[in-house]
């Protein structure tokens, strides 16, 4: 049957971008179908633009811990430029540019699935057809349900990573990795930052000791960090937000930041019309190949499998090789995760509880660098950094691992290659790491491993 077109992208994020640029390749004709900037929201308003702010306030806190460096200046507003750059000035147009010269259609439009066979997808004023769609429309912030939050100055990442100006007092609702991100952030540079964390840990997915590590750094850059508490009604007086927490205490502030998480996208969809449902997280269940069942293909957060950049782009190569007749599958073993807060968090594999959960007998450790091995003392004069590895005593092998410590999410990829290709410890003892650098811990902290 004849279409305009093999493949439709709904969604250019990197995920969609990946997956258009590997169908284009392989000779499909592709339609990329985006209603915001060509992108997405990693590369607008969140990694990229995070990133970007992190870094300053974090060579600045470095210099101080350099010997024999003074601590320089930082300047708002030449980090503020820097930023802009760095989102492009939110102008896709260049983006545009360049996948029309290549031959990839582009459509700014909101899309809607219409029919099937073929998948048949309105956007904007036109109806388009194709053989394939791929859904990567991504994920949107929770906004808990606090009373009163309509009334007051709310910021989602988006308003948080391109800000104009620094708030004097902000409340950070959420310790996820945005809320440990953007309150570090704030916090260094000059806003009064109270962290509200619904549980009794900061990055609640993580190990225990992950989270009470960072809580104890947080606190040290001046954060107020309270764990058990939430906002449970909000109201404004004159200029501020007053926020009432479920302990009775009143906070008072100029901007609430959201750190609460995100929820896939899937809403206005038309899903219902080519008999699709999302699964109770709201997300699109796919199988090993990224399809959903008798449906579409999707990718990126909109599955809900790993909410991070770096998965909807594996996935997005998933279906493209897929679709371009080379079948692979997804496995999701060994996916780094990392907050780039300093010092960094890094983790990868499962944590001691979800590892107890599969019922296996493991052995733990833990390790202090700056007890351990020679890098951290040549690195910063008052050095601090924790491994963490979770290994299976019957295989032998590691299961998980986490770090805080400099440079944490570079050097995890050795524990999440371990991980993912299940290389025996014994392998790993014998390894070789370069003198003087953090990799070297991980054999310190693997002879530390009760097997």
């Amino acid at each position: 049957m004849s279409t305009d077109f093999d493949v439709i992208v709904i969604g250019a994020g990197p995920g969609g971008e990946t997956a258009t640029a590997r169908l284009h390749a392989g000779g499909r004709r592709v339609a990329l179908i985006e209603q915001e900037l060509i992108g997405g929201e990693c590369a607008y308003w969140a990694c990229i633009p995070s990133k970007t702010l992190l870094r300053p306030p974090e060579a600045r806190a470095e210099a101080g811990r350099a010997a024999g460096l003074s601590t320089p200046a930082l300047d708002w507003a030449a980090l503020r430029d820097y930023r802009d750059y760095m989102i492009r000035h939110l102008d896709d147009t260049d983006q545009i540019t360049g996948y029309e010269k290549q031959g990839v259609t582009v459509i700014k439009a909101t899309a809607t699935l219409v029919g099937r066979d073929p998948w048949r997808v309105r956007a904007g004023d036109r109806e388009l057809t194709a053989e394939h769609v791929v859904l990567a429309t991504g994920s949107d912030p929770v906004r808990p349900p606090i009373d009163g939050l309509d009334e007051v100055t709310v910021w989602t990442n988006r308003e948080a990573t391109t800000l104009r100006e620094i708030p004097e007092r902000v409340v950070m609702i959420g310790g996820s990795a945005v809320g440990v991100e953007l309150g570090q952030f704030l916090a260094r540079m000059g806003a009064q930052v109270t962290l509200l964390q619904r549980g009794d840990r900061l990055l609640d997915r993580e190990d225990p000791r992950v989270g009470d590590i960072v809580a104890t750094h947080l606190r040290a850059d001046g954060i107020d960090v309270r764990l058990g508490r939430q906002a449970t009604t909000a109201h404004r007086d004159g200029d501020e937000a007053v926020i009432e927490l479920d302990d009775g205490a009143t906070l008072r502030a100029d901007v609430v930041v959201l750190g609460a998480g995100r929820r896939p996208r899937t809403t206005g969809l038309g899903l219902d019309t080519v008999g699709i449902e999302p699964n109770t997280r709201g997300a699109l269940e796919v199988d090993e190949h990224c399809r959903v069942a008798d449906g579409p293909w999707a990718l990126g957060d909109v599955t809900g499998v790993a909410l991070f950049t770096h998965v909807a782009m594996y996935q997005g190569r998933i279906v493209a090789d897929t679709i371009l007749g080379t079948p692979r599958r997804a496995t999701y073993s060994g996916i780094p995760r990392v907050v780039f807060a300093q010092p960094e968090i890094a983790a990868v594999g499962l944590t001691t509880g979800q590892a107890r959960q599969h019922g296996l007998d493991i052995a733990t450790t833990e390790l202090d660098l700056a007890d351990s091995i020679a890098r951290p003392w040549t690195y910063e004069t008052n050095p601090a950094g924790t491994l963490g590895l979770i290994a299976d005593r019957t295989q032998r092998v590691l299961v998980g691992a986490w770090a805080i410590a400099p440079h944490a999410g570079e050097w995890i990829h050795t524990a999440a290659l371990a991980i993912r290709a299940q290389i025996p410890i014994d392998t790993l003892l014998d390894g070789i790491a370069q003198f003087p650098t953090y990799s070297e811990s991980y054999l310190a902290a693997l002879e530390h491993l009760d097997l």
